[in-house]
């Protein structure tokens, strides 16, 4: 929208997931995802191990999704990046109920190139299913506790999940090849 000074309001993008649509009202920008469910998992000992603290869920999608009691042990966590590293899962994502928000989370993938990820789209894809069936609503306010950290307004719709906030620009520059 801004690089290219893009007019309309809606954008198609062409991925391996499909159609992706970003569209733009005002100073907001609203991705649409499809979802990503989480299912328990039997073997929380490993994660346990690596993570050093008390899980209160761990849940399996194409990231593992790791349930702590509340906000303050997310935004306290001090990961161990060789340990992550080490599971057999794409990334880890830490989450709790939030203090003034639905949810908060984190979300490492340091096997990937990225220790920690200050906002996650892809993430959001299982963290929305998995709180609108807590907390009983598909109209959720998320934040990603990273140091740079993020707000999220986010809606279940079926099997898609529409995320929504605000986007800065953070790199300019031109790739010669």
């Amino acid at each position: 929208f801004n690089a290219l000074g893009f007019p309309g309001e809606r954008i198609r993008f062409n991925t391996a997931s499909g159609a992706l649509y970003v569209d733009r009202s005002g100073q907001t920008l609203s991705l649409d995802f499809p979802t990503r469910p989480a299912h328990p998992v039997s073997h929380r000992e490993p994660f346990e191990q690596a993570l050093g603290i008390p899980l209160k869920g761990v849940l399996q999608a194409r990231d593992t999704l790791v349930v702590l009691d509340n906000a303050e042990q997310v935004r306290n966590f001090q990961p161990d990046f060789a340990a992550i590293a080490k599971l057999d899962t794409f990334a880890i994502m830490v989450t709790a109920p939030g203090d003034d928000c639905d949810f908060v989370s984190r979300f490492f993938a340091p096997a990937k190139g990225v220790p920690e990820d200050p906002v996650t789209g892809s993430a959001h894809c299982t963290l929305v299913p998995y709180w609108a069936e807590r907390l009983n609503k598909t109209t959720l306010h998320a934040r990603q506790l990273s140091a740079r950290g993020g707000e999220l307004h986010c809606t279940l719709k079926g099997d898609r999940v529409t995320l929504s906030g605000q986007a800065r620009c953070f790199l300019k520059g031109d790739i010669l090849l």
